[in-house]
């Protein structure tokens, strides 16, 4: 029998993981669906998007869901900690997550949403917002890779986990008998 903080620790890296992936999977298909239409013919699509997207957009979603990534991947850690190689992958997937998502999109693609969706044609040249809008779709590729990767790193902490949690039950097995 698994003691309760033997089994969070695999089930709070489980947990992290599915958040993980629904975030990853998010940021697919904006990659796969959403941005060929915004990007595909700025300025004028640009437009299109900001009408399309008055209600709620990709910035209602992301911002908690990032929120509840980090959260989620820094409760794995606690609940994780004594499982050396899982805290190394969660350790991996929380850098992955702050540095590749957060703060890139912050330094990266904060600044172009401005140019592109707040000051647009009225600030900018035709040329100049397509440019901004390649760059963006550009550096995006890297934001999906991070994700994934973060994702992926959860996923592999979870497996971790989840043998260190068998090897102790058979420990406990092989002593009772």
């Amino acid at each position: 029998m698994n003691t309760i903080a033997e089994r969070a620790g695999f089930t709070a890296p489980a947990v992290f993981t599915w958040v993980a992936m629904l975030g990853f999977g998010g940021i697919a298909v904006e990659t796969i669906v959403i941005y060929p239409n915004v990007f595909h013919d700025a300025p004028a699509s640009l437009t299109l998007a900001t009408e399309f997207f008055s209600v709620t957009g990709p910035a209602d979603f992301f911002p908690p869901m990032g929120a509840a990534t980090i959260v989620a991947c820094l409760v794995a850690l606690v609940a994780a900690w004594r499982v050396a190689p899982a805290r190394y992958w969660l350790l991996a997937a929380l850098g992955s997550l702050v540095v590749g998502e957060f703060l890139f999109s912050m330094v990266y693609f904060w600044p172009r949403n401005d140019i592109m969706f707040e000051e647009g044609i009225a600030v900018h040249t035709a040329a100049f917002l397509q440019a901004t809008a390649d760059e963006f779709q550009t550096g995006h590729w890297f934001r999906l890779a991070m994700s994934g990767f973060t994702a992926t790193a959860g996923f592999v902490a979870a497996l971790k986990a989840h043998r260190r949690l068998v090897e102790k039950g058979a420990e406990r097995v092989a002593q009772a008998v």
